[in-house]
This record gives structure tokens, C-alpha cells and sequence, in this order.
């Protein structure tokens, strides 16, 4: 799994991380709606995506452009990865939003409003992957969590006040619980995920394919989420065999078919570092040699900040 020295940049995470090989799996995209639903939970949040987009008119585009800026950073060469974060920091830094209640106008690049929905999209992450099947809980999920203060640092967090542990994320969850809600917005964001928009031909394809994805990303969220939103949650059980099962059947789909859908970066990165370095399962599985090897983020301890670069 040698990078080519020519050409082998490994970007910020490489080949030998958790990240690599967890990103590359097909229920990433269940979990990515999953993790909508539950960044949404977050008044301030979800206010800030609804006052600065065309989200109802762009909601797809918006999916896309997300999907794209995780597989840069995951597979992207180190420039490409560290370009797309000043991209997001720069948007960021130019939006405000307001509280209706209140008036108060707020910046949408806040810390506390970037780390809630950093520490949303890791949670789901985990959650669906590892009931899906795939080997990421215990210390593959810690691992997992110290590298994604890689992906924080991106966005303009500082990575040392970032969970690196499952203990730490089940923490934050139980501090920040008081201050979520299902308000108008998150009703908002809850009805496009149940019914998108699209061309009049395809909506036979939204009630085959979408409607069952979205049900099971939203059944995957925790019982207190599904509170917030007024519906009882399905038993846990339940859900996680259905995970199984819909990772089971995803996964047997040629792994060089679902990389050719654009923007297709991890072919790219193959491309790059070689065939060895492909996203398998079985990465996920090497012990502490996960964090020994190239990227960026597995040259940290993920815990003293002055070993990270700042974002420029």
C-alpha cells in the first residue's frame, strides 16, 4: 500500500486510515441523510442553511456539492483538501443569520454552530456504518473520531475542542440535547427528505428508491431525535437488521461501478496512489497501525492542538 513517490501525495487522511476505508462504503450516503435530519435538531443551525440558500429550489445540488466536498478531503490530494476547507471557511465567514425571537443577527461560522453539525455528521457516520455491518466500533471508532478532527480543523474549528472519542461525542450530545428542537425550519428540511422534488419521470424512481433510503436513514436516528420531531421511534433492533441487510445488498454491487458516479474521487485517488490502496472492509481492521501510516491526520495525537497547522 507504498504511495508512488512521484506522484504519491496520500492528502490528509491516506490509505492507512479508518477515514479511507469507511468513506468508500455505499451506506455513507444513508448516513449522510441521516445526518440531515439530525443537524437540522439545531434551531441556530438549521436557520443559518435556510436564511443563505435556495434550499428548497437547490436542495439536490446543495446534497451533491456536500457529497463532494467529503470526498475531496477524504481522497483529494493535500492541496485539493485544504483549498475546498478555505473555500467552506470563506463562505462561512461572510454569512449571518437571524433569530426571529430575538432579532439577533449571528454569524453562521460560530464555533458551536460548526462543531454541532461536525459532531452530527461523524455520529452518523459511525452509527449507520457500524450497524450496517462494518467493523468501526470500539477503537476503530475512536480512531475514526481523532482523524475527523482533521475534517473539523477544515471548517475552522479548533481540532483539541473536537470529540476524539465515542465517550467524549456521547457527552457533547447530553450537553447540547437542551438546546435542540424541531422548529419550522427543521419541519422543512423533514419534509424535502421525505419528498424531493423532481422531474415528473422520475417520481416512480423517488418512490422505489429514495422513499425506502430516506425511511431507514431516518429510523436510524436515536430515540431522543426522534422525539424532538413528535414520532415515536421504531424499535432499535429492528432497524439495525435492516441496516444489515441493506449493506449486505449494496455492498454487492461491484465497488468499480459505484465509484465511476462523478465526481468520482476515489478512482482518482487509485489513480494517484496506486490499485493497492483501494477502500475495503478489511482496512478497517489493521489495530493501531491505522494511525501509523500517511496523511496528515494520522500524524497526530489528535489531542494537542499545537501539532496542527492552522487553516490558512
Amino acid at each position: 500500500m507504498d504511495a508512488d513517490p512521484r506522484t504519491g501525495d496520500p492528502g490528509l487522511f491516506g490509505p492507512s486510515s479508518v477515514t479511507w476505508h469507511a468513506h468508500g462504503d455505499p451506506v455513507m450516503w444513508i448516513a449522510g441523510v441521516r445526518a440531515l435530519w439530525l443537524q437540522a435538531l439545531h434551531p441556530r443551525a438549521v436557520r443559518g442553511v435556510m436564511q443563505n440558500s435556495d434550499f428548497r429550489q437547490d436542495a439536490w445540488g446543495r446534497l451533491l456539492r456536500t457529497a463532494d466536498f467529503v470526498g475531496t478531503i477524504t481522497y483529494g490530494a493535500t492541496g485539493a483538501a485544504e483549498k475546498a476547507g478555505a473555500r467552506v471557511r470563506r463562505i462561512h465567514s461572510r454569512l449571518t443569520a437571524e433569530d426571529p425571537d430575538t432579532g439577533e443577527r449571528y454569524g453562521v461560522g460560530e464555533p458551536a454552530l460548526l462543531l454541532w453539525v461536525h459532531c452530527a455528521e461523524v455520529a452518523s457516520y459511525l452509527d449507520v456504518l457500524c450497524r450496517s455491518g462494518l467493523p468501526v466500533d470500539g477503537a476503530a471508532a475512536d480512531r475514526y473520531l481523532r482523524e475527523q478532527r482533521e475534517s473539523a480543523r477544515l471548517v475552522g474549528l479548533d481540532p483539541a475542542a473536537v470529540p476524539a472519542t465515542r465517550a467524549e461525542l456521547d457527552a457533547y450530545f447530553a450537553r447540547v440535547r437542551p438546546e435542540l428542537a424541531a422548529g419550522p425550519e427543521a419541519y422543512a428540511v423533514d419534509d424535502f427528505l421525505r419528498r424531493p422534488p423532481v422531474h415528473p419521470l422520475l417520481v416512480p424512481a423517488r418512490a422505489l428508491l429514495w422513499r425506502h433510503a430516506a425511511a431507514l436513514a431516518y429510523a436510524s436516528l436515536p430515540g431522543w431525535a426522534h422525539g424532538l420531531y413528535g414520532r415515536p421511534a421504531p424499535p432499535e433492533a429492528v432497524v439495525s437488521h435492516r441496516l444489515a441487510v441493506t449493506g449486505g445488498l449494496l455492498r454487492r454491487v461491484p465497488a468499480r461501478i459505484r465509484w465511476q458516479l462523478p465526481p468520482g474521487h476515489i478512482l482518482k485517488a487509485m489513480a494517484r496512489l496506486g490499485p493497492g490502496t483501494r477502500p475495503t472492509p478489511h482496512g478497517l481492521t489493521g489495530g493501531a497501525a491505522i494511525l501509523d501510516g500517511q496523511g496528515r491526520a494520522n500524524g497526530s495525537d489528535g489531542g494537542d492542538s499545537t501539532r496542527w497547522r492552522k487553516p490558512g
